[in-house]
């Protein structure tokens, strides 16, 4: 302490070790500070470390996440692209089966008019003929290019009705097949009968006289007056269809009328009766 002199008394002095002990002590205290404020700085770099590990593992989770639910998003896009894929495909195949059924109808509609065409045809060539030769030309016509006749005769029955006579013969001997004894066989059996006759062969171009491929009846005023023999097709024809039966039928309903009319129209000198001889008519 000092005196009012400024002098120091010697009790003020640190005794040596306590100055030593005190300086150790700082000493160790500044150094436990610096250990702590290192460990302390260390473990806040460390914190620091985690913290942006912690936040580096956040945003991957965030990613995942948004990326998981972009997948689910994505998923749910293919299954609803995937479900409008089928419709369409439904759709489709509807559309298809449609477009099928219509261009079968058609088709169908086509053949029915080409078939209506070919009977109109077929009936017109043998009503507009004058004469016979022009009506038996037309009727081999018509039995060449719309039945695929390659061999056939047209027969009518004798005065006396014991034979058939051919009028009219194509691709066979005339000779051999100009008079049938109505007696036994298909072109004697269809026109007893007056129904159409089809041949047993499955081809109708291996057909023979003897097994014709087709025998049609002539009709006319109810009654069978002739019939028409098809022996064979063109190799080509191998099979008589619908529409081939329906010519069959206008066949053996107007054949025989267009040839007797035909026949009365050339004996009547190819001139048309007069009105009184309609107005007189009772039939």
């Amino acid at each position: 302490m000092a005196d009012k002199g400024g002098r120091t008394h010697q009790s003020d002095v640190p005794v040596d070790d306590l100055k030593k002990e005190r300086d150790a002590f700082i000493q160790q205290f500044f150094r436990k500070g610096a250990q702590l404020t290192e460990e302390l700085l260390r473990e806040n770099e460390r914190l620091r470390d985690k913290v942006s590990e912690v936040e580096s593992e956040n945003g991957k989770l965030v990613a995942h996440l948004a990326s998981d639910t972009a997948i689910r998003d994505l998923i749910r896009k293919i299954e609803d692209l995937e479900t409008e894929k089928q419709d369409l495909l439904k759709r489709h195949a509807r559309v298809e089966a449609d477009t099928t059924r219509i261009d079968v109808d058609y088709r169908e509609i086509e053949g029915e008019l080409a078939n209506l065409a070919n009977l109109y045809v077929a009936s017109t060539q043998l009503h507009s003929a004058r004469t016979v030769r022009t009506c038996i030309r037309n009727l081999k016509e018509l039995l060449a290019q719309f039945l695929g006749a390659a061999e056939f005769a047209v027969y009518m029955v004798s005065d006396d009705k014991t034979e058939l006579l051919a009028i009219a013969s194509e691709g066979v001997n005339p000779d051999a097949i100009a008079r049938i004894p109505i007696a036994d066989g298909p072109l004697s059996d269809t026109f007893r009968s007056g129904r159409l006759y089809t041949g047993t062969a499955a081809d109708t171009s291996k057909g023979s006289f003897a097994d014709p491929a087709a025998v049609v009846p002539m009709q006319l005023d109810g009654r069978t007056v002739g019939i028409i023999a098809i022996f064979g097709t063109l190799t080509q024809k191998t099979e008589f269809i619908h529409v081939d039966n329906e010519l069959f039928k206008l066949l053996g309903a107007q054949a025989a009328p267009a040839l007797v009319n035909a026949r009365l129209f050339a004996d009547a000198g190819r001139k048309v009766p007069g009105v009184q001889a309609f107005l007189a008519a009772e039939d």
